[in-house]
């Protein structure tokens, strides 16, 4: 991301002040406490759509270090200092893949975490605690026009559809209280995410009067019918325009070889850079569905067949002003820190706030991690107090200064 050293006040001057340069060197300095915490948050399961046992535990985290907080009606964990309008910095609570025991949390011996959840959100929901911890033992900090709130909210992961952004954003009392975005997702400090990608995921099912695969064949098969949809749909081409991609990651169905399927079912996921594009993506799979029944239900000499397409999950795509002022603060700070990153496009609770007009980017926790949603999923903590500084100014430069949406 090109530095714009021009933009914004002078950090230098800023990062000097007593209790902002205080607040900068606790977080290299309590590096032991920082990796202590985030071992123990990652040990207490959140899947998605089931995170009420670590949004439990983090509401005593923040209450511990000082903050008003509680849990919404989403089950997303607040905490808020100062007066509206706030700038939100977040972080989700849920993980694709959960520890069966503690255990399945360690630390290996070249010192890299390992485990479910440790850098995808581990490293977000560490960030917010140190956050809290900093900014509460933080002395003669600069005045602040905006409130500050902490949200660990959840059903950010899969078919949790960003049930607890767009609760944030759209019902909670504080909706219209909230004039920026800073979400942090994973570890790693090289990207700025500022284009949100749009995804729309929906359950395909077929169903029929099913039978034996001898006495009664003939009978229109669900399964037969679901695997030529998704044959059809396949040869979609994806020939210039948004970047987009889609694909069936699960399809089930049937109860024995020798019995023709009642139903069967496939899950398909749509996504690109243009809502546009995702709409025409859809009129093909549902076109494929329901020539995929046709083409069935002639074979058949009996017991027709029927298909539903039901949307299971919808992301907006969207994009940050270029000439955002959330992204002035940022460059300036990464051109003050030395950090070097690019922006791109990626799906994030960010979706959300960018596709309702307010200005938002996500962005790593610092540290370096890999194998998301994945068993072998690691992070590693060097460097990670980078991250922290980065965040903690972005969010004095928000709070300070005045920005349009």
């Amino acid at each position: 991301m090109a530095a714009n050293t021009a933009a914004g006040p002078n950090l230098g001057d800023l990062a000097e002040q007593r209790g902002v340069r205080d607040c900068l060197q606790w977080f290299t300095r309590e590096k032991q406490w920082i990796n202590e915490i985030h071992l123990q948050l990652c040990r207490v399961p959140a899947p998605t759509l089931m995170e009420q046992e670590r949004a439990a535990w983090f509401l005593e985290q923040f209450r511990a270090a000082g903050w008003e907080a509680s849990i919404d009606r989403a089950g997303n964990v607040i905490a808020a200092v100062g007066q509206a309008p706030y700038v939100a910095l977040t972080a989700h609570l849920d993980t694709v893949l959960t520890p069966r025991t503690k255990d399945d949390i360690f630390v290996e011996p070249d010192g890299r975490f390992h485990g479910p959840g440790v850098s995808d959100n581990g490293a977000g929901l560490t960030a917010l605690l140190a956050m809290a911890r900093a900014w509460k033992l933080g002395q003669n900090l600069p005045e602040f026009s905006r409130g500050l709130l902490l949200v660990a909210n959840v059903a950010e992961e899969g078919e949790g559809n960003l049930l607890g952004m767009r609760f944030l954003c759209k019902q909670s009392p504080l909706a219209r209280k909230i004039d920026s975005f800073l979400v942090v997702d994973g570890a790693n400090l090289d990207h700025v995410t500022t284009r949100a990608l749009g995804s729309r995921r929906f359950e395909l099912a077929f169903t029929g009067p099913g039978g034996h695969s001898w006495s009664d064949y003939g009978v229109g098969n669900p399964l037969h019918a679901l695997c030529r949809a998704v044959a059809l749909f396949a040869e979609t081409r994806l020939d210039g325009g948004a970047k987009s991609a889609f694909n069936v990651g699960l399809i089930e169905g049937g109860s024995s070889v020798n019995a023709i399927a009642q139903n069967a079912r496939a899950k398909v996921d749509i996504r690109s850079e243009s809502n546009q594009k995702m709409d025409e993506l859809v009129e093909l799979l549902s076109a494929a569905a329901e020539r995929a029944r046709d083409l069935e239900n002639q074979r058949a000499t009996g017991g027709r067949i029927a298909c539903k397409l039901k949307e299971i999950g919808s992301r907006p795509a969207a994009a940050l002003a270029e000439n955002a002022a959330i992204l002035t603060h940022l460059r300036a700070v990464d051109a003050h820190l030395g950090i070097r990153s690019h922006l791109d496009c990626s799906s994030t609770d960010a979706n959300i706030p960018l596709s309702l007009g307010l200005p938002a980017v996500a962005i790593g926790a610092g540290g370096s991690g890999g194998g998301a949603h994945t068993t072998a999923e690691w992070f590693r903590p060097e460097g990670r107090d980078l991250g922290l500084k980065r965040i903690f100014l972005t969010l004095l430069l928000l709070r300070r200064e005045a920005h349009g949406k």
